[in-house]
């Protein structure tokens, strides 16, 4: 009998809002993590990339997820991201993670020192799981080497997997090679494996993947929902095509300034806008340029006229 997986679906990586003093806006981001369950998302992965979660400092990150817990999110529909280059920093936001009853944590690799070998690796996340110390543990290894240039490797994952079988249950695949995720998603079956992008939902899903774990799920969680909901419909490849065209012309502008203009300009909150340094925010003829495309070609906007 197959395994129940504990995540699945369209999981959003809860992009941050920030105050006029540069801290995180705790208000605004509940208020758009429970628009985001309202739209279709079922889970949310704050603390990612999207969220400019290696911008937030420990105490921040800890801050805003008792802010999600504290508003009635369901704790074991976060999976927040608690990696860190330094392992004492990824043991604490790990187990506060484990604390609050997460379903699970999303760990990026140590990624500051280049080419670490697989033995090392290993030993860094083996350190962590031993550091936190606890079996409600779940990590979703998060292999994004566009970005971070260190990644997993199919024999590592192998090995994690092999020693701690019931801690390592998954992983999201970011590095946008669909032959990489397939390797994955042959090689261990078993893992819940999430694309990071809907672009590959659907063959995802045919190859026994668990959903996509996507940045654009900030502002179209509803399609991507749809997607999963109806991949074995004779619709779904018209469902499908609809939403990685829409992933593609999104991804067209800086993804992250990008996404929190959507957002401003919908909910008519100029505060959105703002990013954390080293990120700049979106030009204002870029972002009406954005806008007017993403509504002209693909029917684009955003309803927050029912939001809390």
């Amino acid at each position: 009998m197959a395994k129940q997986k504990i995540f699945s679906g369209v999981i959003a990586p809860v992009l941050t809002p920030f105050g006029e003093d540069g801290g995180p806006d705790a208000e605004r981001f509940v208020e758009h993590a429970e628009w985001l369950m309202d739209e279709g998302c079922t889970a949310l992965a704050p603390f990612g990339t999207t969220s400019e979660g290696n911008s937030l400092g420990l105490d921040e990150r800890m801050e805003l997820l008792e802010e999600l817990v504290d508003a009635d999110i369901e704790p074991e529909n976060l999976m927040p991201g608690t990696g860190s280059c330094a392992l004492a920093d990824a043991i604490v936001l790990t187990r506060h993670a484990v604390d609050l009853g997460c379903g699970g944590v999303l760990m990026l690799p140590p990624f500051y020192y280049k080419a670490p070998n697989e033995e090392g690796l290993f030993r860094f996340f083996a350190d962590v799981i031993e550091g936190v110390g606890d079996d409600r543990l779940k990590i979703y290894l998060y292999h994004i080497p566009p970005v971070a240039q260190v990644g997993f490797s199919l024999s590592l994952i192998g090995r994690l997997v092999k020693e701690f079988p019931d801690t390592v249950v998954g992983l999201k695949d970011s590095s946008g090679d669909w032959s990489n995720t397939a390797a994955i998603l042959d090689a261990y079956p078993q893992l819940e494996v999430f694309p990071g992008s809907e672009v590959f939902l659907l063959d995802g899903l045919k190859r026994g993947g668990a959903g996509c774990i996507s940045a654009t799920a900030n502002v179209c969680a509803g399609p991507i929902r749809k997607v999963f909901d109806q991949w074995q419909s004779p619709e779904a490849e018209q469902l499908q095509a609809g939403i990685t065209a829409l992933r593609k012309a999104i991804q067209a502008y800086p993804m992250i300034p990008a996404l929190k203009a959507l957002i401003a300009h919908y909910r008519e909150d100029a505060g959105w806008a703002k990013v954390r340094p080293p990120f700049v925010e979106l030009p204002a003829a870029e972002a009406e340029k954005a806008i007017k495309t993403l509504a002209d070609a693909h029917g684009f906007k955003l309803d927050f006229a029912d939001a809390a």
